[in-house]
């Protein structure tokens, strides 16, 4: 009876554990990845290569 419990118990911390990483932890990477980029091209154009088609 004890095992089944802890299984059950193992089971749901799996199950938060990935709704975490899916629903929180890959969408703020995504934001930042994409937010990082876009001020590696700011800061390029700034500093280098003057504003576009300019």
């Amino acid at each position: 009876m004890e095992q089944n419990s802890q299984e059950v118990r193992t089971r749901n911390q799996e199950r938060i554990a990935f709704l975490l990483v899916v629903g929180v932890i890959f969408p703020l990477l995504a934001i930042l990845a994409v937010a990082g980029y876009g001020f590696l091209v700011w800061m390029w154009q700034l500093l280098f290569a003057g504003p576009p088609g300019g």
